[in-house]
């Protein structure tokens, strides 16, 4: 029987794939690094073992013994798949940028997880580096791994990343890109790399707003990589080329390759492919280029895989400077008049006029025809009108005010589709369209489909 011992056995030996549809045009072979097929799924499962390994032989962890790390989620993990089996006590330490799914998963391992503010500098006791240090003062017992000064960060993937590199490629690997964050990744693997081969080219990915790079750091959305200190375990001298990359080109740079690609990759990963592009374009067919995809999309589906979340943040701009005007005039039917109810009139008389017109949904005026926005009371809605009359068949014969929702929001006509986008995403169930503060049709969900599916953006 082939059996692993336990799921430690299965960190490492991940493969490389060729990438072909979002590398089209570009001369090089480029491969992908796939870490997130480690059992945690990121390349921070390579660390996290042999840092808590490295700490047992030392005796700076013992049975019972707390483990404290400042950490942005994947090395949390790593660490938490090894403390699991080996029954250690776990407190993990995010900054507040983090996706919720980085922060349930390593509760999913049993860790208590302390969240602090991202926009500190490192040396206030706010930073999710000193409230580190502080618990790993304050706990019995306790050991902080820190990835950015332990050498067995680094000393993990000379030992295990670079090695399957050069044996995977047999050698014939000229570039070598990866993002830059605690540096463990891109040192210790171009520390074996460039011992055997001298010639070949490190490149790192740099988020705007890192010191590596050259920025004056800031915040900056991109997780896993950047810094606004250098860690000791990051041997710039090993770096041959920094790309720095936006957020934007990261965030959708990944979406591209997990749609083109079929590999579901965090932001980070989208990070280092826009480095390897870039450098990519000045070379022949006779380089490979290996880059490194750190972890898998399941932690970001909140955020980068988010649409809302994105538009939110100004990343995916897919109605630049369209109104509901225009949406309205590119309807397949011309824009019927506002059809509404009195409060006043039967709910029966209500139900009729919905079915004359084929709608399932009106907005209620206090009496009379609706001539400004002050005169909508409320609405009334198929689905719910449908459950009120089902239980209590008696009030098709009481009056509309009786049995009304609140009313629909209102939005002007000249508002962004986006706006639109968001409050109907967002479970509102239709929008009152308004002209010099009349009301003037309605807008649903349907009307935005239609919009979406022929593209008149």
């Amino acid at each position: 029987m082939e059996v692993l011992d336990t799921i430690l056995d299965a960190i490492g030996h991940t493969p490389l794939v060729r990438l072909r549809k979002v590398t089209r045009g570009l001369q090089p072979t480029i491969l992908a690094k796939v870490e997130s097929l480690n059992p945690g799924g990121s390349i921070k499962d390579r660390i996290g073992l042999r840092m808590i390994e490295a700490a047992e032989r030392a005796g700076k962890l013992r049975p019972g013994g707390t483990i404290v790390e400042p950490t942005s989620g994947n090395t949390g993990v790593g660490l938490a798949i090894a403390a699991a089996i080996k029954g250690y006590r776990m407190v993990f330490v995010m900054p507040d940028k983090m996706s919720q799914e980085k922060i349930s998963l390593l509760q999913a391992y049993g860790a208590e997880v302390v969240i602090t503010p991202t926009a500190v500098p490192r040396e206030s006791p706010e930073s999710y580096y000193s409230v580190a240090d502080r618990l790993s003062g304050e706990i019995p017992g306790a050991f902080q791994p820190n990835q950015y000064f332990n050498p067995a960060n680094p000393q993990a993937h000379y030992e295990t990343t670079g090695p399957e590199l050069w044996a995977q490629t047999e050698g014939r690997i000229s570039h070598f890109v990866a993002g830059m964050g605690t540096g463990g990744t891109i040192s210790g693997v171009s520390r074996f790399l460039k011992e055997r081969k001298p010639g070949l080219v490190t490149v790192g990915a740099d988020p705007e707003g890192s010191l590596y790079s050259g920025d004056t750091p800031r915040p900056y959305k991109v997780e896993g990589i950047g810094e606004d200190f250098y860690p000791a375990t990051m041997d710039l001298s090993l770096v041959d080329r920094i790309v720095r990359v936006s957020d934007r080109d990261s965030f959708l740079m990944a979406r591209r390759v997990t749609r083109e690609e079929g590999i579901l990759v965090g932001g980070s990963a989208g990070s280092a492919l826009c480095a390897a592009l870039e450098v990519a374009r000045e070379l022949g067919p006779e380089h490979l280029v290996v880059v490194i995809f750190p972890d898998t999309g399941r932690n970001y589906l909140s955020k980068l895989y988010n649409d809302g979340w994105m538009r939110q943040n100004g990343f995916l701009v897919q109605f630049p400077a369209r109104t509901v005007r225009e949406l309205l005039a590119a309807r397949s039917e011309a824009v019927p008049p506002l059809v509404a109810a009195s409060a006043v009139e039967r709910v029966g008389e209500a139900i009729n006029r919905m079915q004359h017109f084929g709608i399932s949904q009106m907005p209620v005026a206090d009496e009379g025809e609706p001539t400004s926005v002050g005169k909508l009371v409320g609405s009334i809605q198929e689905r719910t009108l449908l459950d009120r009359v089902y239980r209590d068949p008696g009030l098709v014969e009481s009056a509309v005010g009786a049995a009304m929702d609140p009313p629909f929001p209102t939005i002007s006509a000249d508002a962004s589709i986006d706006q639109a986008f968001e409050l109907l995403l967002n479970g509102t169930p239709a929008l009152v369209v308004v002209e010099s503060g009349r009301p003037v049709t309605m807008l649903a969900k349907l009307d935005l489909l239609e919009f979406v599916a022929h593209r008149r953006f």
